[in-house]
């Protein structure tokens, strides 16, 4: 194990260098060009459902057409399975644990709690960008606002039914246009923001709510597809599963016609999953309207296009819905990135399957728009689009707080190691692995068994790297200046 250990490294160090200097091949490439755009669609609840990921009944013409136009990566990971910390990470490119920001109450939201944190959009409105926030981004409405030029809050949502508004309805299929949901409406002032710019470089996020709760989507996105084609998940829970790992999915339970205990049934199960995948391609038409826009306003060319998820989502797998675990099915996102056309290096229409996280994606806008970058936990992702298949991470690492216990994670894309702690002293309460080479669905936790020792070992090292038991408490105060 130890010889296992020396040549990982001497691995680890080879790639390391790699990789910066190819991120400063990828700097030197962008900075003589004109300036940079970036367009950042930031979409909620989405799991890798799509026609691109090879999902055979997902209808997603739009981000399947990005996917040609750029690079898909397939093992893309979430810090945290929950929107609020999810998307203070992405803005920051600070993984929670550095933060100390895991909730999305008040005490989760950036600011004030990390005052000196700079954030995306705080570096480019100092370059001169401007930056434009549209629909959902950070979580709370009002947080970093100060540093967005543009801010257009996420809006309520929207029944066609006003008795489905009345007890908030898990559904619904109104018979109505895509500008009468809120997605729709993002799209309008994503659309009428870009008209607006004229020749002004900028940095702008579209956050699209769908396919979050309630799952609402114009009747004729329902019609795309036939709830019988639809199968129930299989409801048993890993054997061995730690007895944090899943919750009672009370998020779906706070809406209307879900019962407030016990499972769906086949029935309701189909309903919802044919209602998650109608407000996909719902998502995915509005995604189109701003490619569109994009084109017919000359701007494609030179604005780099990125579509992303904020964590996954389960459907039923379980038992269990919405997200908040460390499991597979949580942390696991789509991602797909598309340089300028321009770019002499630009690779299309293909996949990378390197290890990438959210994280990552702060350092890799900077980056290509040639600016100096504040210390962050992620690393640039330049160096994939121009070679998709180099060796970039070992691991990938999420996080899930269950009050006075943590649970912390780390995947090398094929097995998931998780040991539980106390959150106060870093004591480890119980450990999971979960075999993922064929399905993101866990079966067996088989931590212990002593076929897997090397790998557990070897999972564990590289949690411990990261998540050291020595360390202080996760909910100590904290302070970052990452200037």
């Amino acid at each position: 194990m130890a010889k296992f250990n020396a040549i990982a490294a001497l691995l680890m160090l080879t790639l390391t260098a790699c990789s910066t200097s190819q991120n400063q091949h990828a700097l030197d490439d962008t900075s003589s060009k004109e300036p940079l755009n970036v367009l950042v669609f930031l979409i909620d609840d989405l799991r890798s459902d799509l026609g691109t990921y090879g999902h055979e009944h997902v209808k997603s013409p739009n981000i399947d057409k990005l996917a040609t136009e750029g690079v898909k990566f397939t093992h893309a990971y979430a810090q945290q399975a929950i929107c609020g910390p999810s998307r203070v990470s992405i803005m920051t490119g600070l993984r929670p644990e550095t933060t100390g920001l895991y909730t999305i109450r008040k005490d989760g939201r950036l600011r004030p709690n990390q005052p000196d944190v700079v954030s995306m959009p705080q570096l480019f409105k100092e370059n001169g960008y401007k930056t434009i926030s549209i629909g959902k981004v950070y979580h709370s409405v009002t947080d970093d606002q100060e540093n967005w030029s543009t801010h257009i809050k996420k809006l309520d949502n929207f029944y066609a039914n006003p008795e489905n508004e009345k007890t908030r309805f898990a559904y619904e299929a109104g018979d109505v246009d895509d500008n009468f949901y809120k997605d729709g409406k993002v799209a309008t002032d994503a659309i009428n923001s870009l008209k607006q710019l004229k020749d002004d470089k900028f940095l702008m996020f579209v956050g699209f709510s769908k396919p979050h709760l309630p799952f609402n989507a114009p009747k004729k996105y329902w019609e795309l597809y036939d709830r019988e084609q639809f199968t129930v998940p299989s409801r048993k829970k890993p054997d061995d599963m730690y007895r944090l790992a899943l919750t009672k999915w009370g998020e779906l339970r706070m809406y209307g016609g879900i019962p407030k205990e016990g499972d769906t049934s086949d029935e309701l199960t189909k309903t919802l999953i044919h209602a998650y995948y109608a407000s996909v391609s719902y998502m995915d038409a509005q995604v189109g309207r701003v490619m569109q826009a994009l084109d017919e306003m000359d701007l494609r060319d030179n604005t780099l296009v990125i579509l992303m998820s904020d964590h996954g989502y389960k459907l039923g797998e379980y038992g269990a819905w919405n997200k908040h675990t460390n499991m597979e099915l949580d942390t696991k996102v789509p991602l797909i990135i598309s340089r300028e056309l321009s770019h002499e290096n630009r690779k299309a229409g293909v996949t990378s399957n390197a290890l990438v996280e959210n994280v990552d994606i702060f350092p890799s806008v900077a980056q290509a728009a040639g600016l100096e970058m504040p210390k962050v936990d992620g690393q640039s992702l330049l160096p994939l689009l121009g070679n998709p298949d180099m060796q970039f991470k070992e691991a990938a690492y999420s996080l899930f707080n269950r009050g006075k216990i943590m649970g912390v994670s780390v995947t090398n894309g094929q097995w998931r190691y998780t040991e539980w702690r106390n959150a106060a002293t870093q004591e480890i309460k119980d450990t999971e692995l979960y075999d993922h080479t064929t399905s993101d669905v866990a079966t067996a936790n088989i931590s212990g068994r002593p076929q897997y020792h090397e790998l557990e070992q070897h999972l564990k090292a590289l949690l411990h790297n990261k998540f050291p038991l020595n360390a202080p408490s996760f909910y100590e105060k904290r302070h970052v200046n990452n200037h």
